[in-house]
């Protein structure tokens, strides 16, 4: 008789954040001969284009309790219980030996299911606060992996941390050699996430526009701005005579990244490990309606290390910025210790740590 083949299931969300790291799990799964099924809802579904195509897709219905008008909250707890029904169905068919939530509302239904089942279970938490999904099961699954140190976590719940997985285009780039700014071509990458980018698309095009003429001949520009934004932020980035790339979404973000002298990005827990595992100084402005300000949170590492300048919103001025950005770009030794101080603390073996979790749950 063959052995039967290991399976864990991935409850996720439908943003990046929730995504990267899933993604990068299941990369070394399916490596080490696990079955790996992918548990989300539609939303979900549209962020997994990166994911290995062996990766089976299982869309649930799920919601939130926080957004949409009243009829939408009234239903929600309908919409999640028979997406939990859904789950449970497939997990009692198929017995998987582990399930991990990376939190968001589509990772409900499949955590939820996995306790009524009582299966191994356990939740990653990119963000130096517990999400409210992560929050509610914390006290309900057999581990806690985070990816941010210290996390604020509930009262008599233990965590153990794990950094946050980087996927295989950014392992590949781990600590890439960096050329310091000087008077030849340079890049900047500007990187906003999935919410609340517009603040960059407004103040880093002036602010670099703003630069010494000497520098700013120098510097080419890769600038992801929403589709509401983009053609008013490459029409400005032509108007004065800058060499920009501006699109909604960049799939070679590691490549960009490991090119750049400089990153300017929010403060989410997949852009902060990218650039620390990378290796890159960075200018950090936290999302400021984050959930309990955990953008703020994930930059602490960094920023308490030198590898970072964190400039709050409600500061970000244009002038603030052009400044900051100057510092950098014209101190080539300054920016070669903020490059080590990011690499300082960056997880690299992230992934492993978490595999071997998975592992240990699985017996």
């Amino acid at each position: 008789m063959t052995e039967r083949q290991r399976l864990l299931v991935i409850a996720a969300g439908g943003t990046g954040g929730h995504m990267f790291p899933a993604q990068a799990l299941a990369e070394v799964m399916l490596r080490k001969g696990w079955r790996v099924k992918l548990s989300t809802d539609a939303r979900g579904a549209r962020y997994t284009g990166g994911f290995p195509h062996t990766v089976e897709i299982e869309q649930v219905a799920s919601a939130s309790f926080v957004r949409g008008g009243v009829l939408a909250k009234l239903v929600a707890p309908l919409r999640i219980f028979g997406g939990t029904l859904a789950a449970a169905w497939r997990m009692w068919r198929d017995r998987p030996d582990v399930v991990v939530g990376f939190g968001g509302y589509p990772a409900i239904p499949a955590m939820a299911a996995a306790r009524v089942l009582r299966l191994p279970r356990m939740i990653h938490e990119q963000n130096g606060v517990l999400g409210r999904v992560n929050r509610v099961f914390s006290r309900r699954v057999d581990r806690v992996a985070c990816g941010t140190w210290p996390a604020d976590l509930p009262e008599g719940v233990a965590g153990v941390h794990t950094g946050n997985p980087v996927r295989a285009a950014v392992q590949e780039r781990a600590g890439a050699p960096y050329i310091p700014p000087g008077d030849y071509p340079m890049s900047i990458l500007v990187i906003g996430g999935s919410q609340g980018a517009r603040v960059l698309s407004d103040i880093v095009p002036p602010a670099i526009a703003a630069l010494p003429m000497d520098v700013l001949r120098n510097i080419r520009v890769s600038h992801q701005a929403r589709d509401e934004d983009g053609a008013r932020v490459a029409q400005f980035y032509a108007e004065n005579g800058v060499d920009a790339d501006v699109q909604p979404f960049f799939r070679d973000v590691p490549r960009r990244m490991s090119e750049a002298q400089l990153v300017i990005s929010r403060a989410g827990a997949s852009s902060v490990a990218d650039i620390s595992v990378i290796g890159r100084p960075s200018i950090l402005i936290p999302y400021p309606h984050a959930t309990g300000d955990h953008q703020s949170a994930n930059a602490r590492g960094l920023t308490e290390a030198g590898g970072a300048i964190v400039i709050p919103e409600s500061r970000a001025t244009v002038e603030i910025m052009a400044e900051q950005i100057a510092s950098i770009l014209t101190q080539p030794d300054g920016a070669v210790k903020m490059a080590h101080a990011a690499l300082s603390v960056g997880k690299p073996e992230a992934t492993e740590e978490l595999v071997a979790l998975v592992e240990e749950l699985a017996g």
